[in-house]
């Protein structure tokens, strides 16, 4: 059944494989991307042989990976670029020479590679995947995290890399002479003309033209006007001999500053999305997996040489040029260990030229596409132990262990965000109050601040809540911010002290469910602020004061019935649709009655 043939049956094909395969991993915790890599292996000419041509595929797909680093783009600013120089250009070089010189050496030394071999083989595998490092930071919501910032800098770097990279195999096959001063001048000059068409018509023909797209209101012309931008300039840029994705990303960083920035984003993402599915899955695709079953322990042997080659040394790169904590230089390692796209178009070019033989070129291929599918797992196995904080073994000083309390009326677990308020207030107020947390810095912080007294304590252990004196206590507030911890102390401290009044910081409205069977008052963290903000909406969109306090302590009062009701059937999923869909129509009733009563009691 070749899909190759039919455009209708090959959307088919690849739409039903992401629908089947991605849910799958996700319940499995192996997250989007490995999904679409086995739906790729799947489909592809090694197994169910659903899609054969899987090279014009892959070229289809490159276009996931123009429009991820457009939206990138986008997201940045030239200023913001500007800062982060000494981290792409800086860092970013480092990583690669480094990397490549520590693998060139061992297939040079280690595997007898000729020179020219190597130095290619080096320099394609210091090469990190932007499309897997990028999508398993955004799934984990890490890309603004210190790794997360320095891995998007050093795959940067790399898709400027690559651009001479590919420019020099020629050179190391030994196939062709250096460009003469003629044609590289005119190479030269193709490449920054196109540049400056790029910024020219960023910055002085693009807004005008989104201007006039917009005022027109029809939709899909402004789908079709975003990617007509995204497109036209990769195609553009790739013509000049610059990577397509690298002439998206410039185009994004232009429209950066643009008011048409969040509208772009919008009308691009359903496109990306797609588009790196059916890159993840040609990857997948060409994965040859006859070489993998006829050689599977050099195959897998030289998967995790790579892997654990670069690793490490992205641990040291991150630790030492960037500043990063033990674990946020191992998380950069895990992300970037594995190797990228341009690798695949380098070794093709380099098989070409002479440089690898197909069996080897074949092992390359099967090497890069396995280091990427080892990603996820190796993310997911690390995900608990990277959990834990940075500095576990940084010493608690005594003073700090030492719980020296009188008669506490108060007692809080978790000195963050909402337990430093209450601390403040309580402190305003001289009530006698003892605070408990397990970070030296939270408790270096908060004692900065006026000599709170914050001291080191699991409030999970019998020991340390006698320490604190809770059994004196009238109140335990509970403001952790994780739920599953502030589930497991109310329940202690209910069990242990009965006659204490428990708040607990309550994440959801499940949360605040199983709180209140503990027992506990629970408080939800984003609710208020979350009323204050509808209120003030309403004031901009033309209520009066009255009327939109009015509006908010309808639906206070109204949610609050709600959550009542459901907390009798909140361990049933439909009841609770059926409870949320009642309430909504409900609430809608209650607001038209409301306008409908200050209409007759208007003046006039």
């Amino acid at each position: 059944m070749p899909a190759e043939g039919n455009l209708l049956e090959a959307a088919v094909v690849f739409l039903f494989a992401a629908v089947i395969a991605v849910p799958l991993a996700r319940r499995l915790q192996m997250g989007a991307v490995i999904g679409y890599l086995l739906a790729g292996v799947v489909i592809g000419p090694e197994a169910l042989g659903w899609v054969s041509n899987t090279e014009s595929i892959a070229h289809i797909s490159e276009l996931g990976v123009v429009l991820l680093l457009f939206i990138i783009g986008l997201e940045l600013s030239p200023r913001r670029l500007w800062v982060m120089r000494k981290s792409v250009f800086g860092v970013g070089l480092a990583q690669v020479l480094l990397t490549a010189l520590v693998i060139g050496s061992v297939a040079l030394l280690g595997f007898g590679q000729p020179l020219n071999s190597a130095v290619l083989l080096g320099l394609g595998l210091a090469l990190s995947s932007t499309a897997f490092g990028l999508q398993s930071l955004s799934e984990r919501k890490e890309l603004t995290a210190p790794h997360g910032r320095l891995a998007f800098a050093i795959l940067l770097f790399q898709d400027i890399a690559a651009i001479p990279l590919i420019a020099v195999v020629p050179l190391l096959a030994g196939a062709s002479q250096p460009l003469p001063h003629e044609q590289a001048l005119e190479h030269g000059l193709r490449i920054l003309g196109s540049i400056a068409v790029v910024v020219v018509g960023g910055r002085y023909l693009l807004r005008p033209v989104f201007r006039i797209v917009a005022r027109t209101g029809i939709r899909e012309v402004s789908t079709a006007t975003a990617l007509l931008v995204v497109i036209g300039t990769a195609w553009l840029m790739d013509l000049a001999g610059v990577s397509m994705a690298l002439g998206a990303f410039l185009a994004g960083l232009l429209l950066a500053d643009s008011e048409y920035r969040h509208e772009l984003e919008a009308q691009i993402e359903p496109f990306k999305g797609l588009l790196l599915g059916l890159f993840f899955m040609s990857v997948g695709m060409g994965a040859d997996l006859g070489l993998l079953l006829a050689s599977p322990l050099l195959v897998l042997g030289l998967t995790l040489l790579l892997l654990f080659t670069k690793l490490p040394l992205l641990w040291f790169i991150g630790r030492l040029a960037a500043g990063l904590s033990r674990r946020s230089a191992l998380r950069l390692g895990l992300v970037l260990a594995a190797g990228g796209e341009f690798a695949f178009v380098v070794f093709q070019l380099g098989a070409d030229q002479g440089l690898f033989d197909p069996h080897l070129h074949g092992l390359l291929v099967l090497t890069i596409t396995l280091s990427m599918a080892f990603t996820p797992p190796m993310l997911l196995l690390g995900q608990r132990w990277l959990a834990k904080p940075d500095s576990p073994a940084r010493a608690v000083p005594d003073e700090y262990r030492a719980i020296d309390t009188d008669t506490p009326r108060v007692v809080i677990a978790g000195m963050g965000r909402m337990g430093q308020i209450v601390a403040r207030i309580l402190r305003a107020q001289k009530i006698p109050f003892v605070a408990l947390d397990t970070s030296v810095e939270t408790i270096e912080l908060s004692r900065s601040f006026g000599g709170l007294p914050v001291f080191y304590g699991d409030p999970l252990r019998e020991e340390i809540l006698r320490a604190a004196k809770v059994e004196q206590a009238e109140y335990f507030v509970i403001a952790t911010n994780d739920p599953d911890t502030n589930l497991k102390t109310a329940a202690l401290v209910a069990r242990l002290y009965p006659h204490i009044r428990i708040i607990a910081r309550a994440r959801n409205r499940q949360h605040v469910h199983k709180l209140v069977d503990l027992g506990a008052k629970p408080v939800r963290e984003t609710y208020h602020s979350s009323l204050e903000m509808a209120r003030l909406a309403l004031l901009g969109l033309g209520l009066s004061e009255a009327q939109a306090q009015a509006r908010i302590q309808r639906f206070r009062q109204h949610d609050e019935q709600v959550l009542r009701a459901q907390h009798l059937v909140y361990d049933d999923a439909a009841k609770v649709l059926q409870s949320a869909e009642q309430a909504r129509a409900e609430l809608a009733r209650l607001f038209a009655a409301d306008e409908q009563d200050e209409a007759r009691d208007a003046p006039g």
